[in-house]
């Protein structure tokens, strides 16, 4: 297991959605650290796409509370749902359905997020 340094701000990551495609992007740390960190020592974390609106959620195991909650998000956003227990890809200008905790952004292949359907398996993971 690989054990993250406090140092590192931004993370890359990679969103593989099966059968669709990748996208790439970046956890931010001092956006929400300890969210941040329990993604990284549970990485990949793989579910099952939902939709909503202009965006993508899948169950993330993490059962973290609120972190600097926002009820308003930017397309491209990242955030964990602590009320879901999803990590949330917010692509187009809806925004989130309840309080989440931003942790990163997409960086690359935003588009993807459109093509993906309820009930595809979706995994975070280092590039």
């Amino acid at each position: 297991m690989k054990v993250w340094t406090l140092s590192v701000s931004r993370i890359p990551v990679k969103f593989v959605v099966v059968d669709v495609g990748e996208a790439e992007g970046e956890l931010i740390r001092h956006l929400a650290p300890r969210t941040v960190d329990a993604i990284l020592r549970n990485l990949p974390i793989e579910g099952v796409a939902s939709t909503w609106m202009e965006e993508v959620y899948f169950k993330a195991g993490l059962n973290m509370g609120a972190e600097k909650p926002k009820t308003r998000v930017n397309k491209g956003d990242v955030a964990y749902w602590p009320m879901g227990d999803a990590i949330c890809i917010f692509y187009g200008e809806s925004q989130p359905a309840g309080p989440v905790n931003v942790v990163g952004r997409v960086t690359k292949g935003l588009e993807l997020f459109r093509a993906v359907e309820a009930g595809s398996v979706i995994r975070l993971e280092k590039p």
